[in-house]
């Protein structure tokens, strides 16, 4: 990171509160690289403003359910030694937007099969995709697969968000 105005650097507590996270979350994002702070002569850590942003970026992703990999890619495609451009901040959020698309598709999905579930209350219907008769599904591994499967089809086969 270039050398930065010392001026426009925020103290590690600054930071976290302007943020509204805890200290040792804006060190454990360092650890991650979603951000980055500078070090004093005496080693403790300063930040410069645009980091707030960035912040906002993981806490933004966090809201929606994405892990910190995911919010570090999206990161990853902005610089981390200056505010972003708004053209930068467009290309990313274009991103995000493809991909809240797909994550409300299965939402979706989701909800119109529980619906159906909630609707009967006893999740005995064939049509059921959370209906599993004498556990079948164990036999396919761990996790809800019969229900991915279900969401998988009413989203194109789009698994990811899953």
């Amino acid at each position: 990171m270039p050398p930065v105005d010392p001026d426009k650097l925020l103290s590690i507590g600054v930071t976290a509160q302007r943020a509204g996270v805890s200290v040792s979350a804006l060190r454990f994002y360092e650890e991650l690289g979603l951000i980055r702070a500078v070090r004093g002569p005496n080693g403790h850590r300063f930040f410069p403003r645009h980091v707030l942003r960035r912040l906002a970026v993981v806490a933004a992703g966090q809201r929606i359910g994405m892990t910190l990999d995911q919010v570090a890619e999206a990161l990853s495609g902005l610089p981390d030694d200056r505010a972003p451009t708004q053209r930068e901040w467009r290309a990313m959020s274009e991103r995000w937007a493809q991909m809240l698309e797909g994550r409300i598709e299965v939402l979706q999905a989701l909800r119109k099969d529980l619906d159906g579930c909630i609707g009967c209350g006893c999740l005995s219907l064939g049509r059921c995709t959370l209906f599993n008769p004498e556990d079948q599904a164990q036999r396919e591994g761990a996790g809800s697969r019969w229900l991915r499967g279900a969401i998988s089809a009413d989203t194109g086969g789009d698994q990811s968000f899953i």
